[in-house]
């Protein structure tokens, strides 16, 4: 079993990965042995920083690529760059991700499309640049961090809603159309889980309902999750380590609720 999920010296991409999961993702598969590229919102300093320090803590190397995921030919870039400076791109984690909320009509046009580029179109643009080379190799994990957006909805969430149920399907093609050749596709569908995106939620609805922020945040767990807790940055990466190593090597087309129950609802 050990060598079935040791993941040393192989390469991961990850983006959105300078913050909250991301950042999670990126110091498991380090301490993992993985070559890290990351890609978030970073100054230079910052990004010099975290590279840095992840090289140091880990003993791998890491580097930052500044790519804007709503362009598509900076998600290519993405790809290209890492496999040039790493010679292969082993492992893609598509977790990069924005919100907006607000109900259906009055939902801004740009929030919109920003939403749809970077939590949907991104991922569409990064596995299109990186299958020819996994297939080439004959192996490869993809790895899309959804959301239990992407199997339920709720109000006021039309495009992350919408954008996180399109990263469901596009796992399942991507999945059907590598099965034979040793490349997986798969997703994680979390629920609420303390990034600063959901901060931010928890601290909006402490502000509206006059509350303390824990008392907001229990409200919320109340709504939604049966366990009545927050999931983990560290569960996540645990699961995701898992559905990359060759231990999952049958494992693909499935999304993965860690939701505390939500679902089974």
């Amino acid at each position: 079993m050990e060598k079935a999920i040791l993941l040393r010296d192989s390469t991961a991409v990850i983006t959105g990965s300078t913050s909250g999961i991301g950042l999670g993702l990126a110091e498991s598969f380090a301490a993992a042995g993985c070559r890290l590229a990351i890609n978030g919102i970073a100054t230079p300093a910052e990004a010099g920083n975290l590279t840095a320090r992840l090289r140091q803590q880990y003993s791998v190397d890491v580097f930052f690529h500044p790519a804007d995921l709503r362009d598509a030919s900076q998600c290519e870039s993405l790809i290209r760059d890492s496999e040039a400076r790493f010679g292969s791109v082993d492992i893609l984690i598509n977790n990069a991700g924005i919100q907006y909320v607000a109900p259906v009509q009055e939902f801004p046009v740009d929030q919109w499309n920003a939403i749809l580029a970077i939590n949907l179109s991104a991922a569409f643009h990064t596995i299109r640049a990186t299958l020819p080379f996994m297939q080439r190799r004959g192996r490869g994990r993809i790895l899309n961090i959804a959301s239990v957006h992407g199997l339920v909805a709720s109000v006021h969430k039309a495009a992350y809603v919408a954008a996180k149920h399109g990263i469901v399907g596009l796992t399942k093609v991507v999945a059907l159309e590598n099965a034979a050749n040793g490349v997986t596709c798969n997703a994680i569908c979390p629920g609420w889980v303390v990034t600063p995106m959901v901060q931010k939620q928890i601290d909006d609805r402490a502000a509206r309902d006059n509350v303390a922020p824990e008392e907001a945040a229990r409200e919320m767990l109340r709504e939604k999750e049966p366990s009545g807790r927050f999931t983990t940055v560290e569960e996540i990466a645990a699961l995701a380590l898992f559905l990359c190593s060759g231990a999952a090597s049958n494992i693909t087309g499935a999304s993965f609720p860690m939701d505390g129950g939500w679902t089974a609802q």
